[in-house]
């Protein structure tokens, strides 16, 4: 009886471990996964360049954001995104049901307040002169010189208030205020308008410029006037620019100043929104052998930041990196990484610890 007991207790224990076996296998063969698609870059110390360039985007010289200072609801938008619209032209209305109502009382109170002061100055101009004629006395003619002088101030009143009701009916109809192309629309028919909120966006086109962020390692470098290179990316295009205004302040810009850079006249499409290098006629002030990478391959979490490298095994790697400066769209590695390591610039998939690569 006891060895049939044994024989049954081994033989359980013997099909526990082999099921337990299968799904450590299943387990395995599950975590493996397919091997995702990347594109790696090799870390170099930087750099043969000997000037500072950054990184920055294109806009309009003279753009607008139309808004108004009226609630109320939009009737109705006249132009749509990419019409090219003239000085002036009405863009869109909005519902002055209210206005309207007050420029009718206001132009009552003028049709009242005029017929009083006809009256009133009738009859200032007959006792002035029955004053010099003694048939009338000085109180009389207080009296009637005070009455004409409220009706005036009456009627001026009332002439203000009308300037204000069509100064608030001229924030009903939104005009443009330069000639241009409407490039971005905030608000549609039937939507209920704030004072302030901006509605449309007018740009005028042909003269463009460039917001780039400057270091404060070399912001002190960049002067008023000066000539720069500007690489327009999408086109790879070279444009020549000049330095118009230099901020003074970083302090709403993460320590970064801003730099603004018109461009010159040219025939390359350009267009608002794009991205742009510009380059800097000045040394740049970095160290010849710090290692850069772009600050897109970083990967964050928390107050944590690093990048995926390609271990010995052909697996992603999360790095954890200490960080220096950031100089357009490049970053200084202080620690974490090393000359002629591999790290991941592009993933066909979500990069995890252990992740088998397919490298392009």
């Amino acid at each position: 009886m006891k060895n049939k007991l044994y024989i049954s207790v081994m033989a359980l224990a013997a099909l526990t471990i082999f099921a337990s076996c299968g799904n450590d296998q299943k387990t395995t063969a599950a975590t493996k996964g397919a091997a995702i698609s990347v594109t790696t870059s090799t870390v170099t110390q930087n750099s043969n360049d000997p000037f500072l360039t950054v990184s920055g985007k294109v806009e309009a010289s003279k753009s607008a954001n139309i808004s108004t200072r009226m609630m109320g609801y939009v009737d109705k938008i006249y132009v749509q995104v990419g019409e090219k619209v003239s000085n002036g032209q009405l863009l869109l209305s909005v519902n002055n049901a209210d206005v309207s109502a007050k420029l009718a009382q206001v132009n009552a109170g003028i049709a009242e307040a005029d017929a009083a002061f006809n009256n009133a100055e009738k009859d200032y101009n007959r006792f002035t002169a029955l004053f010099k004629e003694n048939s009338a006395s000085q109180k009389e003619l207080d009296d009637v010189t005070a009455h004409y002088t409220m009706a005036k101030a009456r009627l001026e009143s009332v002439i203000q208030m009308k300037n204000e009701v069509n100064a608030q009916m001229g924030y009903a109809n939104i005009r443009a205020p330069f000639s241009g192309v409407v490039t971005n629309k905030f608000i549609n028919a039937g939507d209920m308008t704030n004072p302030g909120m901006p509605l449309l966006e007018v740009e005028a086109p042909g003269t463009y410029q460039v917001l780039a962020m400057v270091p404060e390692s070399e912001i002190t470098e960049i002067k008023n006037d000066t000539p720069v290179n500007v690489l327009i990316k999408s086109l790879e295009q070279n444009v020549k620019g000049k330095v118009t205004e230099v901020s003074s302040s970083s302090k709403n810009t993460g320590g970064q100043y801003l730099v603004k850079v018109v461009l010159g006249k040219t025939d390359i499409p350009i267009l608002s929104g794009m991205y742009a290098t510009v380059q800097f006629p000045v040394a740049k002030k970095t160290n010849n052998a710090a290692i850069m990478i772009p600050t897109d391959v970083l990967v964050t979490n928390g107050s944590l930041t690093g990048v995926y490298t390609v271990s010995e095994s052909n697996t992603a790697l999360l790095r954890w990196l200490r960080l220096g400066r950031t100089f357009g769209d490049q970053v200084e590695v202080l620690s974490g990484l090393t000359q002629d390591e591999k790290y991941i610039v592009s993933a066909e998939g979500k990069l995890y610890n252990g992740a088998t690569l397919d490298i392009q």
